[in-house]
């Protein structure tokens, strides 16, 4: 069985929040349950929980148990000219909103991505780049804001990730710092801030992940 325990704080709300989640395979299927603070503060609850059964690159289902909403994933990929083509379907009942997603990689440095709401009229197309195995470049179009979004990441020291990204939309920036480590645990560090707005002060967040193995 496996565990992890998530912090979060931000300044901008100065608030914390934690949230855990427990897994454990069944054969060749995951079973998860997740929850919040909301969960145990003021007595147990069902506020927060929330329960999966996933096989791994083929399905997710999510069922949140106040909310009484069921979340599908289905994965698949096909060959296009002998490039692997991967394909995600995701409904929402609660919402009724579905979502399909496709990431056709040419190889190990270029892959082109598609996302589209279905009834929105909305469709993001992304092309990324790895350079070097280390340096990544992330282009996004818009088409319902007719609008561009650009990321750059780099890793350092193995399992550290600086990233930067801009939204030109919403002139949103945004600086992050993230390490994956199986020893000394996972954290997120973020700085984003409005260019729009008339008081530039950036909003902070810091999230840890420690996982265990039960």
């Amino acid at each position: 069985m496996k565990a992890s325990l998530k912090g979060r704080y931000e300044t901008d709300k100065g608030s914390a929040a934690a949230a855990a989640t427990l897994a454990f395979n069944a054969g060749d299927v995951k079973l998860r349950a997740s929850m919040t603070d909301a969960t145990v503060v003021n007595g147990p609850s069902l506020n927060g929980l929330a329960l999966a059964v996933e096989k791994p690159g083929f399905f997710i289902i999510d069922y949140n148990v106040p909310k009484k909403d069921l979340r599908f994933q289905f994965m698949n990929t096909v060959k296009v000219a002998d490039k692997p083509l991967n394909l995600t379907y995701i409904h929402s009942r609660g919402d009724n909103r579905t979502i399909l997603d496709g990431t056709l990689v040419f190889d190990s440095a270029n892959k082109v991505s598609a996302n589209h709401m279905l009834g929105s009229g909305n469709c993001k197309l992304k092309y990324t780049y790895v350079h070097g195995g280390l340096t990544t470049f992330e282009q996004c179009y818009d088409l319902g804001k007719n609008a561009w979004d650009f990321a750059v990441s780099r890793k350092v020291y193995g399992d550290d990730v600086f990233r930067a990204s801009y939204q030109t939309s919403s002139k949103a920036l945004a600086l992050e710092w993230s390490r994956n480590s199986k020893i000394n645990g996972n954290f997120k560090i973020q700085a984003a801030l409005g260019l729009a707005e008339e008081l530039k002060v950036p909003k902070l967040t810091a999230e840890t992940t420690w996982n265990f193995e039960m």
